[in-house]
């Protein structure tokens, strides 16, 4: 197949192999980004023509390869350049190289380049935004907008993050078992953010970054095949599957936004839902609860649920109290106050979301259930306040038009108060 979108899928899936690759024969993060351009650039001259390659990374290493010497050679000016048929003659060369290829390298490839972007020498910052650019082939600009910074800051702490791993005398040894363990939650972290950057867009740009969810299930697919016995990454890859299998009904034919509760669940992706719920029962088997299983716990409830109104609010409720021990944080607390108005009613929600005004004064969500519980509190002078406050904060237009949408139902019904 030579279709432009499978040649596009097939590099994408390839990336990190490849990458891995050539990290390790050249040592040098510049040198094998610049090879595996070169060899995707070459990819995509030749597979339409020549038919595509039974190994796809197999491929995209031998001519990366080839490529990163070249250049080299050109800027040491040392060694005699090959003959050009000797490094272009692209025919048949996968073959030769997939024999070749130690299928277990690839399993050390992939660890080696997805903890080096994680060593424990950078700062977090750092780590997660170059594994974005190095593992997942981001642009400075995604990356940017994802840590909310300007694309030159980021373009400056990306060329941080790889001088101060050139530095390192053991920066490409392929980690130990310790250190594996040591930096996976970091691993872990960095794929989780791919997806909300993804996940967490809204309206006709839903559409546009959806691939960036569905490249961070993968990553998280691709971790556990490494790490099969770690309930944690189940949980993660569980909490992605379970999330994005919603995508479907989370926006309405014009792009607004329709809350988990109003959802169409005929629209949510079953076999994705099923995938997502054998994980979640697989991981909860190991008895070793962590943020990630809880929260994707969280998400199986929502998903067996068949209607709005079977939701086990209870048990949501519980979950969230367990994640508040794990990893305290008032946007836990927050997300748990929605559980505990189903369970205990608006006014202790709000008793739970009042605490939390000064650490989430700039936060759209804080603003917009503090509106929503009072709303129905019929505290409505107040509510459309904390509305307000919400609008401003608003990320997308979608959720500003969200937050309208319940303006326009106080001013309603601070009409027909009146004319009755």
């Amino acid at each position: 197949m030579t279709d432009p979108n499978w040649i596009a899928s097939a590099i994408s899936a390839a990336r990190p192999q490849a990458m891995g690759a050539l990290l390790r024969y050249f040592r040098d993060l510049d040198i094998a980004e610049e090879a595996f351009q070169d060899a995707c650039l070459r990819a995509l001259k030749n597979w339409p023509k020549n038919g595509p390659p039974r190994d796809p990374a197999a491929w995209l290493i031998f001519v990366g390869r080839n490529s990163g010497i070249d250049g080299v050679r050109k800027r040491s000016k040392q060694v005699e350049m090959p003959d050009e048929d000797k490094v272009s003659d692209l025919d048949d060369v996968e073959e030769d190289m997939a024999e070749r290829l130690d299928g277990a390298h690839y399993r050390d490839d992939i660890l080696r380049l997805l903890f080096i972007c994680c060593h424990p020498d950078l700062p977090a910052t750092q780590q997660i935004a170059l594994a974005l650019r190095i593992v997942s082939g981001l642009s400075v600009k995604q990356i940017a907008r994802a840590f909310l910074v300007g694309e030159s800051a980021m373009e400056q702490r990306i060329t941080r993050a790889k001088a101060r791993i050139g530095t390192g005398a053991l920066a490409f040894e392929t980690p130990g078992a310790v250190e594996r363990s040591e930096r996976l939650a970091a691993v872990a972290a960095m794929i989780y953010l791919v997806f909300n950057e993804g996940y967490s867009t809204t309206g006709g740009e839903a559409v546009a970054r959806a691939p960036l969810a569905e490249e961070a299930i993968r990553l998280a697919r691709l971790l556990l095949r490494l790490f099969q016995t770690e309930p944690e990454i189940m949980g993660l890859t569980a909490l992605m599957l379970l999330q994005h299998a919603r995508a479907p009904a989370r926006f309405d034919a014009n792009g607004e936004i329709v809350l988990l509760e109003d959802q169409d669940r005929s629209l949510w992706r079953r076999k994705m839902i099923d995938e997502g719920l054998a994980l979640v029962d697989k991981a909860l088997r190991h008895a070793k609860p962590g943020p990630y299983q809880v929260q994707a716990a969280i998400a199986a409830l929502h998903a067996r649920a068949e209607k709005a109104e079977d939701t086990d609010w209870r048990e949501i409720d519980l979950l969230y109290s367990l994640l508040e021990q794990m990893q305290p944080s008032p946007v836990v607390t927050l997300n748990r106050a929605v559980a505990v108005s189903k369970v205990r009613g608006p006014q202790t929600a709000l008793d739970m979301v009042d605490p939390l005004a000064d650490r989430l004064a700039g936060y759209f969500h804080f603003h917009g259930l503090r509106g929503g519980l009072l709303m129905q509190l019929g505290r409505n002078d107040e509510a459309r306040e904390a509305f307000d406050r919400a609008i401003a904060l608003a990320n997308t237009a979608a959720e500003a038009s969200h937050i309208r949408m319940h303006i326009d139902r106080l001013m309603k019904e601070g009409s027909a108060a009146k004319a009755g």
